[in-house]
C-alpha cells in the first residue's frame, strides 16, 4: 500500500504543472511541493525509516485498487476522471463505489448509476479493470468498511467548487460533503485524496490529502 501510493505522488508530478493555491510557504517550483508530499507518504506508510524499503519494489509492480465514491452530480463525474487518468495504471483496478442512503425507497435509476459510469471509464481506459458498487448504508461506515475489505490503496472523493477558499471561509459553514471528505481523509486507512476540479477559467485541480489542502494541479 505505501509503495503505490507514493508511486501515486510521482505520476502526479511526471504529469502536470502544480503550484500551492491559498497560503502556505514561499517560492520555489511547484516540483518541490510534490516531492514533499511523496516524502511525507512514504514516511506514513514506511513508519519514516530511513533503512531499506524491503518488498517495496515488488509492491509497485503489483497492481492496486483504486476507489472512487460516486454519486449523480458533476464534481463526482470529474473526480472519476481525474482518478482514471491520473492514479491508475494498466492492469489496475478501479471501483466505483456508489452508497445509498439508508432510507433510499425510490426505485430510480440511480442504483444503475455506478454501472453507467463503468462502461464510461471501460470506454476511456480499456486497460483498467473497473468494476461497480451499490450499496445502501451510512455513507462513512460504508467507506471505511469496504476500503478495508477490498484493501483499497487509494480513495479519491470529490468535492464541491467553492467560489473562494478565504471568502468560504468567513461567510459560510462547511457543508456535509466536506465534512465527509474531511472525515474520510483523517480517518480512512489508505491514501485519501479529495478532488475539486476548478472552473470559471482558472483550469486544473485542487487536491487534498491528510498533509496538504487545496493543492492546485494544472493537468
Amino acid at each position: 500500500m505505501g509503495s503505490s501510493d507514493s508511486s501515486i505522488m510521482r505520476q502526479i508530478s511526471g504529469k502536470t504543472t502544480s503550484k500551492r493555491c491559498g497560503g502556505g510557504g514561499g517560492g520555489g517550483g511547484g516540483g518541490g511541493v510534490v516531492n514533499q508530499m511523496e516524502e511525507e507518504e512514504e514516511n506514513m506508510y514506511y513508519g519514516g525509516g530511513g533503512g531499506e524499503k524491503g518488498g517495496g519494489v515488488m509492491l509497485m509492480m503489483k497492481k492496486k485498487r483504486v476507489m472512487v465514491v460516486v454519486d449523480e452530480k458533476t464534481h463526482s463525474k470529474q473526480a472519476m476522471m481525474w482518478a482514471l487518468t491520473h492514479v491508475t495504471n494498466k492492469g489496475d483496478i478501479l471501483t466505483l463505489l456508489h452508497i445509498l442512503s439508508p432510507s433510499n425507497n425510490s426505485s430510480s435509476s440511480s442504483p444503475y448509476l455506478a454501472t453507467s459510469l463503468g462502461s464510461l471509464c471501460r470506454a476511456s481506459k480499456p486497460e483498467v479493470e473497473v468494476e461497480a458498487l451499490v450499496i445502501q448504508g451510512p455513507k462513512l461506515a460504508t467507506v471505511m468498511s469496504q476500503v478495508k475489505k477490498l484493501e483499497v490503496s487509494v480513495l479519491v472523493l470529490p468535492q464541491k467548487s467553492n467560489p473562494s477558499s478565504l471568502l468560504h471561509c468567513l461567510c459560510f459553514k462547511s457543508s456535509s460533503t466536506e465534512e465527509f471528505v474531511e472525515e474520510c481523509i483523517n480517518r480512512v486507512e489508505c491514501l485519501t485524496i479529495g478532488v475539486n476540479k476548478q472552473s470559471n477559467g482558472v483550469g486544473g485541480y485542487l487536491i487534498s490529502t491528510r498533509w496538504h489542502k487545496n493543492f492546485w494541479l494544472l493537468a
